[in-house]
């Protein structure tokens, strides 16, 4: 029976310095991931049924998810799948800013980049808490920066995250200490725009 794996990071733990330390990426991935990727698979353990099911559904539709597992999915299932996401925004080596149709989303939508990113820092900074900020892909194929609380995922809503920051203090305590809003002005300097664009296009 498949089970759900922590997924290899695709670099060094020290990949991202200086902006994000080795020491928080070492600890986040592999005890905090792991640690939502093991608590997932004991869950779905008492139905294993659902152990062939992608976590996308899973997290899509939690009210399909039975009751006595279902807070365990949303919050586990929720922080693979969040996580899952956050190390591939943060590969390293692509675009340092949008471009192409992703940037004319951006400008139309929020005026300028500058004007996303303050936005996304904003719902990052304003989640009481721990939690995420989001830009998405809405029904209408429209952007919009949300934000979810502890390992809620924008897509048992109906959209399709394309950009998401972790605001969790295990993200940035080690090095930021309690200024969450300095480690979201920095974090901007590791996204690679390039997997941002691929979910945009992806979403659309």
């Amino acid at each position: 029976m498949p089970k759900h794996t922590l997924p290899a990071l695709g670099y060094g733990y020290d990949a991202l310095e200086p902006h994000i330390d080795t020491q928080t990426m070492t600890i986040h991935h592999s005890k905090h991931h792991q640690a939502y990727v093991d608590n997932l698979n004991a869950a779905l353990e008492k139905h294993p049924n659902l152990l062939d099911v992608p976590l996308l559904d899973l997290v899509k539709d939690l009210n399909a998810v039975p009751e006595d597992i279902r807070g365990a999915v949303r919050n586990n299932g929720g922080g693979h799948l969040n996580h899952a996401h956050f190390w591939e925004v943060m590969t390293p080596g692509g675009a340092t800013s949008p471009s192409g149709a992703l940037l004319e989303a951006i400008n139309a939508t929020f005026g300028s980049v500058d004007a996303l990113k303050d936005a996304i820092a904003t719902a990052g900074k304003t989640r009481f808490g721990s939690g995420w900020a989001w830009l998405v892909v809405d029904a209408n194929k429209g952007l919009k920066v949300v934000s979810t609380a502890n390992q809620d995922n924008p897509v048992s809503d109906g959209l399709t995250p394309i950009l998401g920051v972790d605001v969790w203090e295990h993200a940035y305590y080690l090095k930021f200490q309690n200024r969450r809003p300095d480690y979201l002005t920095t974090w901007f300097n590791v996204v690679n725009w390039d997997v941002v664009a691929k979910n945009y296009k992806a979403a659309l």
